[in-house]
């Protein structure tokens, strides 16, 4: 085992432990209700095409199609997206990207940065679609992310898996994809999973992390989940999101006490919030 691997399996054997103590994320996590009729408003996502180019440039100068060569399906495309994002620097919680888009954090990266759960996901998004597939970051807040001074939130990302014709998480920072009987699962999924115990619950990983910790540790942030409606290299536009909202919780407006929650849209359907993505032609 290599000291990375040993050290993000001790970090979570750590954070496992603290998380077993009374008030815990694994003491408090319960069913959350959704809203299964989609909304009457119509929520329109946008897309880059594989074929932008700066998609084409990103492509190109990380020889993407040598990470994916050999996979025969959109998960095991995924996986293998996942971990070569993880694997391209180590994490830091408290360093944020001077420029937020997936070339200039990998430029970043080579030189040695170091970055937070963010940066996972963005580089994870621009990647896997500029091979074709679908991808959206995806934010996790905890149930008082309103109040909560620190760690109210983790960033991941969603990938639509079109021989499946669903969602999946795909965490970065940890190169996770969550399974359920061999079935990849969106984080709404999860959650519902880990509240009823599943057996068959685990964990796709290539970098080590064990499935027990890293759920115990995650648990707490399943709460509420936005997405960016605008996803398109460029724009130039502020992005707009959209909130899913457990039935019966409140709109969070703010982040973590002081951090003001703006241009988001709410919504307690969970159809709406994973709508089928339409058919694109893939760049390759």
């Amino acid at each position: 085992m290599n000291f990375h691997r040993f050290t993000r399996s001790f970090v979570l054997t750590l954070l496992l432990l603290a998380c077993q103590w009374p008030g815990s994320a694994q003491n408090r996590l319960k069913t959350l209700e959704f809203e299964k009729d989609p909304d009457p408003t119509t929520y329109t996502f946008q897309r880059s095409s594989p074929g932008e180019p700066y998609l084409v440039n990103l492509y190109t100068s990380y020889a993407l199609e040598d990470i994916v060569v050999g996979k025969d399906t959109d998960l095991a495309k995924v996986q293998a997206v996942c971990t070569w994002v993880h694997n391209r620097w180590e994490h830091n919680g408290r360093n944020e990207a001077r420029k937020p888009d997936p070339i200039s954090i990998l430029q970043d990266a080579a030189m040695g940065e170091q970055f937070q759960c963010v940066e996972y996901s963005i580089v994870i998004v621009g990647a896997l679609t500029a091979l074709g597939i679908p991808a959206r970051p995806l934010n996790l807040k905890t149930a008082d992310v309103e109040t909560r001074r620190q760690g109210a939130g983790h960033a991941v990302a969603e990938a639509w898996l079109r021989d499946q014709q669903k969602w999946v998480m795909v965490d970065g920072q940890w190169d996770v994809v969550p399974m359920l009987n061999d079935v990849p699962l969106n984080a709404v999924e999860l959650q519902a999973a880990l509240v009823s115990k599943a057996p068959g619950l685990q964990i796709a990983t290539s970098s080590g992390t064990k499935s027990k910790p890293y759920f115990t540790w995650l648990a707490n942030y399943l709460y509420y989940f936005d997405t960016t409606l605008d996803t398109r290299i460029g724009t130039g536009t502020a992005p707009s999101g959209l909130m899913l909202v457990p039935t019966g919780a409140k709109n969070p407006t703010v982040f973590q006490h002081d951090t003001p929650i703006s241009r988001m849209r709410y919504t307690h359907s969970v159809t709406t919030f994973y709508q089928p993505v339409p058919s694109l032609t893939a760049l390759k």
